[in-house]
């Protein structure tokens, strides 16, 4: 079976908008699955379709951002307030295998369309619910860069000394898309095993919580509060440090272990190594400014091209700084490029899914 057919059959009912929802769904359509994305009529549908860039067309019915999470599915503008309308969804759902919704609670009970009254109905429909905060009550409005502040994210994002910064993706959003993807799954080989449907829920704020690993770590384990260091490793040293080459483009390093330290001091020919102030990571991380104060002072003596040739050559793990422009220019980005027409505008995406499944 063709990967981008593995769910060919399975039906998706999708209640969602903005991202996170919506990328589940796209998840399903990209495996071969009918999905369904009924969008509010007396809104003009998903909210995304009006958060346009000032280069967009104004009149398009539909935003980049709204294409970046809805490629492959059938769109239905519903009132649910109607009646027929509302029982239009219902007949879809009853014939669904999975429904996606992140409506508040109390709009679902309004409408019938809750989790509980859904799982009651149709016993074998798996129903999934996201939602911004833990307890599955809370209407509290939130969008992502709430999450990322409330999480502790945007705390630890930034420069020393400078405002928090929120990561320019909606992570948190895409952190729990993982994680209602993971459910349903879980839910749809439960369903293969037992033939009983299931009601899975996630939130945001768990979803960011699951994702701060070493850091939330770092700190149930030692005390320490995460700090912002700009791109720099709590951790390790040098990682995640830029240095100014001479023709004023920027290398950034990434090196992990004690190998790729003795690697990387051969590609600059500079045994920084030797000095006992950086003989080993932990002693790197302590005089991290001095460190970085000698490998500065001779990064600038190159080309970064120059450099990276020479890292790659050494086995060092380092990177160039892209713009999109760049990042979407090579080869391994043009591959994942899904294209579809949308109300007549011709769109364009990075796919979700980067994995293949082979027998």
């Amino acid at each position: 079976m063709e990967q981008d057919q593995f769910f060919a059959g399975l039906k998706v009912v999708e209640l969602a908008s903005v991202l996170a929802g919506p990328a589940v769904g796209m998840f399903f359509a990209e495996l071969g699955a009918e999905v369904i994305k009924v969008e509010n009529k007396t809104t003009g549908g998903d909210i995304t379709r009006k958060w346009k860039l000032p280069s967009e067309n104004p009149d398009s019915p539909i935003s980049a951002y709204f294409c970046s999470v809805n490629w492959g599915k059938k769109h239905l503008m519903a009132d649910l307030r109607q009646p027929e309308e509302r029982d239009q969804i219902l007949q879809l759902i009853a014939e669904a295998d999975v429904v996606i919704s992140n409506f508040r609670p109390s709009a679902a009970r309004a409408f019938g369309m809750d989790m509980d009254t859904l799982h009651a109905l149709y016993p074998e429909l798996i129903c999934a619910q996201l939602q911004a905060f833990a307890d599955p009550e809370d209407e509290t409005p939130a969008f992502d860069v709430v999450l990322q502040a409330e999480a502790g994210f945007l705390y630890m994002c930034g420069e020393p000394g400078c405002p928090p910064v929120k990561m320019p993706v909606a992570l948190i959003d895409l952190l729990a898309a993982h994680q209602m993807k993971e459910a349903i799954l879980l839910a749809l080989l439960k369903k293969s095993r037992t033939g009983k449907g299931s009601i899975v829920r996630t939130s945001l704020m768990e979803s960011a919580l699951a994702s701060l690993a070493n850091q939330a770590t770092n700190f149930l384990m030692s005390g320490y509060i995460p700090q912002p260091m700009g791109t720099q490793h709590p951790n390790i040293a040098p990682y995640g440090d830029c240095y100014l080459c001479a023709d004023q483009q920027r290398v950034l390093l990434a090196v992990g272990t004690e190998k790729q330290f003795q690697n990387f001091c051969d590609a600059i020919q500079l045994q920084l190594v030797e000095d006992p102030r950086f003989a080993s990571n932990p002693d790197r991380v302590k005089n991290r400014a001095a460190l970085n104060q000698a490998i500065a002072t001779r990064i600038r003596e190159k080309n970064l091209d120059a450099w990276m040739d020479a890292f790659h050559a050494n086995g060092v793990p380092a990177a160039r700084i892209r713009d999109m422009q760049a990042v979407c220019n090579q080869e391994t980005t043009q591959k994942m490029i899904l294209k579809e027409n949308i109300s007549g505008t011709e769109t364009r995406r990075i796919r979700s899914i980067a994995f293949t499944l082979q027998d």
